[in-house]
């Protein structure tokens, strides 16, 4: 099992796939080498305990790909890192040790339809690759200032290098993309005892993205509790008539055009507020703000000025996004 990068998402899921029987090695920037050295505490707000993850490789250069023999490898670099010149790199190497292979890639990266460009830039097979990512919110445990809620142990979050919250049984979820690899990936996964690997139609994935206006409306908002966001605020209902015009480009389909009807302020900001309650004793405030105002930032602008440019070639004008879009402090 290979897992490019070593973020927060790459270390849940290879210490989840570690349970599950699997060999992992993960691919890292050389100065991760040293943190990565040490055992690796993940606090766990399922149960309130400290685990330690020690079992896996290390590889700290692309090319020492070749020559390796993984079952899968999954990418966990963030949309914009994967497109910038680094990540190309690391895609070109993909491709130069997989093609041909057996080895199948699950695609953690966010972004609209990233996977028809990492396919394209690989030159993998298209029955190889799938897309992916976490289905569990998980976050650098240095990184955040976590509030404390009834039933936390401050000792031992103090010593973690993460933490990490199951939402639902599912801690990873893959789409239908690649069907085979979709099927193999999740057996392995729920090998694991402890998390479950959802499988989820294509457009049912796809739309996932498109949810990007409104985290970006409670960012603007000052990242209130979800409990106390008024629907009837302007900036949320620019930004909820943003995810109605994100899901009505093309590249979503006809799903894209049924979701975009249903979309209201209401059932947008309900998914909001029962994550707020499922996360707990996790604060669902302090991680949406350190996730998506912080540490995914450029991801997050990457994905709204593609989805500005894809509205423009096909004659939408998109006001609401690009009013939501000025109201970012420059």
């Amino acid at each position: 099992m290979g897992i490019i990068g070593a973020g927060s998402m790459g270390i849940l899921t290879g210490y989840h796939l570690s349970l599950a029987g699997a060999d992992v090695t993960f691919l890292v920037r050389p100065h991760r080498r040293e943190q990565l050295s040490q055992p690796q505490k993940l606090y766990s707000f399922d149960d309130n305990d400290l685990k330690t993850y020690t079992s896996y490789e290390l590889l700290t250069d692309p090319a020492g790909l070749t020559g390796a023999s993984f079952d899968f490898v999954v990418v966990t670099l963030d949309g914009a890192a994967l497109r910038a010149d680094a990540g190309q790199k690391v895609v070109d190497e993909i491709g130069r040790a997989f093609r041909g292979t057996s080895t199948a890639v699950i695609l953690g990266s966010v972004g609209i339809d990233l996977r028809t460009w990492f396919l394209e830039r690989s030159g993998l097979a298209d029955d190889q690759v799938t897309n992916g990512g976490l289905g569990m919110w998980a976050y650098e445990a240095k990184r955040a200032d976590m509030p404390l809620h009834e039933g936390m142990s401050a000792d031992l979050l103090a010593q973690a290098d993460y933490g990490y919250r199951h939402l639902s049984p599912a801690g990873f979820v893959v789409d239908l993309s690649a069907p085979q690899v979709a099927h193999e990936f999740a057996a392995l996964y729920n090998s694991s005892g402890v998390s479950q690997c959802a499988e989820l139609p294509i457009d049912a994935h796809k739309l996932i993205v498109s949810v990007s206006p409104a985290s970006l409306a409670w960012e603007l908002l000052g990242w209130p509790a979800a409990k106390d966001i008024d629907t009837a605020d302007e900036t949320w209902q620019l930004g909820v008539e943003a995810v109605k015009e994100f899901r009505r480009l093309s590249v979503f389909g006809p799903a894209g055009i049924a979701a975009s009807e249903e979309t209201t302020a209401e059932n947008v900001l309900e998914v909001f507020r029962q994550a707020e309650q499922a996360a707990l004793p996790m604060d669902a405030t302090a991680f949406m703000a350190y996730h998506h105002g912080s540490k995914l930032a450029g991801q997050g602008n990457e994905v709204l000025d593609e989805a500005v440019r894809r509205g423009e070639t096909e004659g939408a004008e998109m006001p609401a996004l690009r009013a939501l879009l000025k109201k970012l402090p420059h």
